[in-house]
């Protein structure tokens, strides 16, 4: 009875640690959900309440003859719209995925005409990717 009983919790434990693996791995965030990077866009909160970490990505979708995708280096150019202002990244394909490779603020517009003016922009604050593993279980030596 007793063997049955630690092959039980053996097997709780793994099947434990099994479903809480996936807790950990990387998030890709579609930008603006089913309605894609659109016009607009900042007036959804569509960032509102998510977490973003490092090693998870955004996958902007839109019509590539319509949208662009730019990312910005400060936020000055961000709240201004600068067009012509520092860009660490530009995409223009349609279906583009950045990964968010460090901690901090990110900020992406579009650099179409009046796009960024009228809220197709986006900012995202980016946490650290390091998450605390669970403590390994300690082992069982019982009889």
């Amino acid at each position: 009875m007793a063997a049955y009983r630690r092959q039980a919790l053996l097997l709780a434990v793994v099947a434990t640690a099994c479903c809480l693996t996936p807790l950990a791995s990387a998030t890709q965030w579609m930008v603006g959900d089913y309605a894609g990077w659109r016009a607009k866009f900042n007036m959804t909160g569509w960032a509102d309440g998510k977490t973003f970490r490092v090693g998870d990505s955004l996958m902007f979708m839109y019509d590539k003859d319509a949208h662009t995708v730019a990312q910005l280096a400060s936020k000055e150019d961000f709240a201004a719209c600068n067009l012509q202002g520092s860009q660490i990244g530009f995409w223009d394909s349609g279906t583009d995925v950045v990964t968010l490779g460090s901690p901090g603020k990110m900020w992406f517009i579009c650099t179409k005409p009046n796009h960024c003016a009228n809220g197709m922009k986006l900012v995202i604050d980016v946490e650290d990717g390091a998450l605390t593993p669970a403590p390994a279980p300690a082992p069982y030596f019982g009889a």
